[in-house]
């Protein structure tokens, strides 16, 4: 069986203050909306559990109840940080699920075959993310004005969601984090603490993530193509 886990209690503090980038209308629906589709539409996904802020459960029931769901659901609350919302997210996760995917509720666009990859890549390793290679030059900068020197991009990867885990592993990993008191920026950060293998999982087609307000009209535009 295999879960997913859409990480949707954010504030998305970079959008700006009052404005929140999962209710935005793209194609027609709200950005989460999308999201949730594109997971529930996915051969390889048994059942997603959708972590919401606390007093969003009427507006998430309401989206629910328009998109046509074929996948078994439920709702969880987050956290203070985005790793006690995955925690929360995973304890509301069938306890028969073999493989978990968690995706940012902002990242709408993720193709079938990226999610069925980076599912069964994990399925064979522990853990996979779904990642494209950088292709721009990168500098270094310790002071954010002069450049100190050039990256080799050709080691670099940016990574995205959906990062899957089996379940045992990601929960041992946010368990070492815990522990630690530490704060990770995303999950397979967490499974370098425990030492576990992580595999990558070119992700082929456009995947952005809504951040900036600028970045709508893009996600529009492959919502729509």
């Amino acid at each position: 069986m295999v879960s997913a886990v859409i990480v949707a209690a954010g504030m998305g503090k970079r959008f700006g203050p009052g404005r929140d980038k999962l209710f935005l209308e793209a194609a027609g629906r709200p950005v989460v909306a999308h999201t949730w589709c594109r997971f529930d539409a996915a051969p390889c996904i048994d059942e997603v559990v959708v972590v919401i802020r606390p007093g969003m459960e009427g507006v998430f029931n309401d989206i629910a109840a328009v998109l046509g769901l074929t996948k078994p659901w439920r709702l969880a609350l987050g956290g203070a940080e985005r790793q006690d919302s995955v925690w929360n997210g995973l304890q509301a996760t069938s306890r028969t699920a073999g493989v978990v995917a968690i995706q940012d509720g902002a990242r709408p666009c993720t193709a079938p075959d990226v999610i069925a990859d980076t599912v069964r890549a994990a399925a064979e390793t522990g853990a996979a993310v779904a990642a494209q290679r950088v292709t721009d030059t990168i500098k270094q900068s310790a002071d954010g004005r002069m450049i100190d020197r050039t990256v080799d991009r050709s080691l670099l990867w940016a990574v995205q969601t959906p990062q899957a885990f089996r379940r045992e592993v990601i929960l041992r990993a946010l368990e070492e984090v815990r522990r630690r008191g530490l704060q990770v920026t995303d999950d397979t950060a967490a499974c370098e603490l425990i030492g576990q293998a992580v595999r990558l999982v070119e992700s082929r087609s456009p995947n952005p993530k809504v951040t900036y307000p600028g970045d709508v009209p893009y996600i529009e535009q492959l919502l729509g193509s």
